[in-house]
């Protein structure tokens, strides 16, 4: 892990061995590796970034991508299904395009977890989606498109004593047993944004070669939950503007989920939501240690002995190492919330790490208009969903139970069914009083 500060220079970084893929071919394979792949498949990722004059630090681009006006911009509409999990929960996996006409039961599914609070309706998701779920013919690759909207985001209901954290991979994991039986010819695609791309990247080392993902990208993943908090607090701009940001949106979905949260007395977060309601404006470090690090998961785990336990279970650069799918991980050396960023890719292979000299987080607004994340990001995924080889035959074998759960063969823990459905969603409306963009 190193610690590193803004400079002009903007770094795609390769591990010393780049592991070998095999390349479709029309009549055979071929073997290549990731690194030459990358160099010749995805070449915006090498070409410089300049950010609009205005946009003139990290903190800039941060502020911007949180209070922007980019309702009329990469528009989106889906259709949500309602997902039920076996402890009780509920998920809301939003769905694109509508009209799935020109689709094939084999396009490639790009499923996409947010960040902090946010959902389907952030315009940083938006940015990748948008093009991506837009058709051929249009100049967009013409895939399916899902994001995984979480407990209690989104207006997702909490149906269950337990909303979600850093550290718990259980939803993204169930999500991708349902579309991957939903489309079992498709190759599935993650993308993960802030702490949804912790959450990606943790997923993806504990499946190891079951994944179910054929391949990962990480925008302004926070990697070292410890170090970022550490710094997060350690000014007056960054407590006070993204520490607390941060903390008070947790504090609005307790708030906007009080009546459901209520109702579970009897359990631990029962007896912790009245302390953590009463916050007025926390940090995000303080709402942690308050609620989160307390009463986020099932018990032997939780509660932790204090906060640095909980950010250090919850961190992703710790487990970089184990990822087997090929993983493009992407941060701004300006971003104001994480400044810890493994530059050694955790020395593995599959991962190729990006730093760009400017963008904030999960900003990247370029000079002209536009993200510049959004080519580099659709160039990965074109490369990983059309011209890689794809073995799915060390995915986990489903099987359905009395109570029509599905469940992974030899991994009955936890379950998922489809609800009902949850109708077409606007994709253009944000959350009021939550601080967008984080």
């Amino acid at each position: 892990m190193s610690v590193e500060f803004p400079s002009r220079k903007h770094r795609v970084i390769f591990p010393t061995t780049s592991s070998s893929l095999w390349l479709k071919k029309p009549d055979s394979v071929q073997e290549e590796s990731l690194q030459s792949l990358v160099e010749s498949r995805c070449a915006s990722l090498f070409c410089d970034y300049r950010a609009p004059w205005w946009l003139f630090n990290g903190h800039a681009h941060t502020l911007y991508a949180s209070v922007g006006k980019f309702s009329k911009v990469d528009q989106m509409w889906y259709k949500r299904q309602i997902l039920r999990v076996s402890d009780g929960g509920t998920l809301g996996l939003d769905f694109a395009p509508i009209d799935t006409s020109h689709l094939d039961n084999n396009s490639p599914i790009i499923v996409a977890v947010p960040g902090l609070t946010g959902g389907s309706h952030e315009a940083y998701i938006r940015a990748i989606l948008a093009p991506a779920s837009t058709t051929a013919k249009n100049g967009g690759l013409g895939y399916r498109v899902v994001v995984v909207n979480l407990r209690g985001c989104a207006g997702v209901p909490v149906t269950s004593p337990r909303l979600y954290t850093p550290g718990h991979t259980d939803d993204l994991r169930l999500a991708l047993i349902y579309i991957s039986q939903m489309y079992p010819e498709a190759p599935l695609l993650g993308v993960g944004f802030s702490m949804g791309a912790g959450i990606l990247i943790r997923y993806l080392a504990e499946e190891g070669t079951a994944s179910r993902l054929v391949a990962g990208c990480a925008l302004a993943c926070p990697w070292d939950n410890v170090l970022n908090s550490h710094m997060l607090d350690s000014t007056f701009l960054t407590r006070n503007l993204w520490a607390r940001g941060m903390g008070t949106n947790l504090g609005k979905v307790l708030i906007r989920n009080e009546a459901a949260l209520r109702s579970f007395q009897d359990h631990p977060l029962g007896a912790a939501l009245p302390a953590a309601l009463a916050l007025r404006c926390p940090t995000l470090s303080f709402f942690d240690s308050t609620f989160s690090s307390r009463v986020g998961g099932p018990e032997p785990m939780f509660p932790f002995p204090d906060l640095d336990a909980y950010y250090d279970w919850a961190s992703s650069h710790i487990v970089l190492k184990d990822v087997t799918v090929p993983l493009l991980a992407i941060n701004s050396t300006d971003d104001p919330l994480v400044r810890a960023v493994p530059v050694d890719a955790g020395g593995n292979g599959n991962v190729v790490l990006t730093r760009t000299r400017c963008g904030g987080h999960l900003g990247w607004f370029k000079a002209g208009g536009g993200r510049w994340i959004t080519q580099p990001v659709l160039e990965w995924i074109r490369l990983a969903a059309e011209e890689l080889v794809h073995d799915f035959g060390n995915q986990p074998q489903v099987h359905v139970d009395k109570d029509g759960f599905l469940r992974d063969i030899g991994r009955n823990s936890m379950g998922v069914k489809h609800m009902k459905e949850g109708g077409v969603i606007n994709g253009n409306r944000g959350q009021r009083g939550i601080m967008h963009g984080l």
